[in-house]
């Protein structure tokens, strides 16, 4: 008796070392999933951005950061002091309209803070405010409230893939089909027939659910995961962007912790790994936008504090790893889901799907869909959009919203996807990729002709500013782009967005502008650098006026 008692627990004690070990291996995958980033470990990132203390430069360091000669400190001065005064010339009435409503926007103040490296914000915004208001647009122009024409490479955040001109007679023809309705909700025009019907066309799956914004249509393509899988976790890939709901932005940012989300390095094979081991992954997102700079955030010009930020776009690279996700998700039953919100129909009229030649089991549309209205969209196989059992009648993954398939967002959209197929609009699409690179290398080649240290990478109209000289002051010119009539959004060179209408007249136009300003900004001294500027050597210096200010050190 006492042998098999024994035996018992030494089988027991075998037993439980074995869960222990696949327990202590399944953590240690995961960990080498994780990108070495701050931003692939979002606990830590969340608590290292509580101890990051706020310090500003005064008028002198503001200038001499990187303790240039008293010559490049006087270029700079002369430099700065001429475009403050044109800001303050050319822009008068569209920031006096901006100073009297940012008290009372939040999105002004926090988007105002964050255009530069905070040790330099309070001082540039003083002194080159360029105004949040637009008045009018036409073709590839904006127009201020100061009369001041620019080119436009805001995208509207990724809406604008065709011209405005195109969505406003979107907005105008839904207007005059809706007119007789009116905003009755809950019923549904005929109109939203038509677009189910290319929306599955579009999409290549069976059944549509309509939602106010790329961040509900995401929330709920999870939720319905999650639902049908009976599985918890999901997996994003670091650096990407699918809203601001909590679940799929886990690190700075996000007060709350993500516990059922993994982070995972994109375009590594650890990644797969976790893939084919859990057991607990409900769904897999991708956004298709990582492909220029995977394992990267969105590009700001506040986080430019040295010149190492970089950006390629490899489409095949991208493609083949699009696959091998594809193939573990359906070797493991996990839900595929493209995020598409922001490149969808921007890349080609069937979005990332046809452009990577790779299909998901849910891909989620927004932005440029609505015909320049708000609008989420979720595209989905049948059994996974289904939100109740026939079985179970209280078991249903409820998901509704007062202003879902809004008549007028449906007539915009029907006008959309009516127009996408005309011969003028295909015309846009052809040979999409060849235009746009071509375009881009011309301006890098005119770049490296003058040694102007800027470069561009794309991802077909996507554009990224990289800098090729270390260098403290690159966010300057941001504003000196603005100065020369190029629009961009609060995130600076971060993100050019190109509409498709852009002629090459347009574009050369707007290349001239780019080497002028980057020429302008050369000869006012902020490229400086001698043989100890370094990328790193930038990076220790902040880190150590951080523990400076941390502690109360000058």
């Amino acid at each position: 008796m006492e042998t098999y008692t024994k035996l018992g627990l030494y089988t027991f004690g075998a037993a439980a070392a074995g869960v222990v070990l696949m327990k202590l291996k399944a953590r240690l995958d995961l960990s080498k999933a994780k990108h070495r980033s701050i931003a692939g470990h979002a606990r830590m990132g969340r608590r290292l951005a509580q101890f990051i203390p706020y310090y500003e430069y005064g008028e002198d360091r503001f200038f001499t950061s990187d303790n240039p000669p008293k010559e490049i400190e006087a270029l700079r001065r002369s430099g700065f002091a001429r475009l403050s005064a044109l800001y303050h010339l050319k822009f008068k009435n569209t920031t006096h309209l901006t100073s009297e409503i940012k008290n009372s926007i939040s999105d002004v103040q926090f988007t105002d803070a964050y255009r530069t490296p905070f040790q330099y914000s309070r001082y540039a915004h003083e002194h080159l405010n360029s105004g949040a208001f637009a008045q009018s647009s036409s073709g590839v122009m904006l127009t201020d409230l100061d009369g001041n024409q620019s080119y436009d490479l805001t995208g509207s955040y990724g809406v604008n893939v065709l011209g405005y001109d195109f969505y406003k007679e979107c907005i105008d023809q839904s207007n005059k089909r809706m007119r007789e309705l009116g905003p009755v909700l809950g019923s549904y025009h005929p109109a939203i027939v038509y677009n189910v019907r290319r929306l599955k066309q579009i999409s290549g799956l069976d059944e549509i659910s309509f939602h106010m914004s790329g961040t509900e249509a995401v929330m709920q393509a999870v939720r319905l995961a999650r639902y049908h899988t009976r599985r918890t976790h999901l997996v994003r890939f670091c650096g990407a962007y699918h809203g601001w709901w909590g679940d799929v932005q886990p690190g700075i940012g996000n007060p709350s912790p993500a516990n059922e989300t993994y982070t995972l390095k994109d375009m590594s094979d650890d990644s797969l790994r976790v893939l084919r081991t859990h057991r607990n992954i409900a769904c897999v997102l991708i956004n298709p936008l990582q492909a220029l700079h995977p394992n990267a955030g969105a590009a700001a010009d506040s986080a430019l504090a040295d010149s190492s930020r970089g950006a390629h776009f490899d489409r095949e690279a991208y493609r083949n790893w699009l696959k091998r996700v594809r193939d573990v998700c359906t070797e493991r039953g996990i839900v595929l889901i493209f995020d598409e919100v922001f490149v969808g129909f921007r890349l080609a009229p069937g979005g990332a799907q046809e452009y990577f030649g790779v299909r998901a089991d849910l891909v989620t549309y927004g932005k440029t869909l609505g015909g320049g209205l708000p609008v989420g969209a979720v595209c989905g196989r049948a059994h996974l959009m289904k939100r109740f059992r026939d079985d179970r009648p209280l078991d249903v993954c409820f998901a509704r919203g007062t202003f879902n398939s809004h008549p007028y967002v449906m007539g915009a959209m029907q006008e959309f996807l009516t127009r996408i197929e005309t011969p003028e609009i295909s015309r846009l699409y052809e040979n999409l990729d060849q235009t746009w690179n071509r375009r881009a290398e011309m301006l890098n080649q005119r770049l490296r002709d003058e040694d102007l240290p800027v470069q561009v990478a794309n991802m077909s109209t996507i554009w990224t500013v990289s800098y090729t000289r270390p260098a403290r002051y690159n966010w300057m010119l941001q504003y000196y782009l603005r100065a020369e009539g190029l629009s961009l959004s609060w995130v600076g060179t971060g993100r050019l967005i190109f509409s498709l209408n852009y002629s090459e007249e347009d574009f050369q136009r707007v290349a001239d502008l780019f080497v002028t300003a980057a020429r302008t900004m050369q000869q006012d001294g902020w490229w400086w650098s001698d043989s100890s500027t370094t990328n790193k050597a930038i990076r220790r210096q902040i880190l150590r006026e951080m523990i400076a200010s941390r502690f109360g050190f000058r």
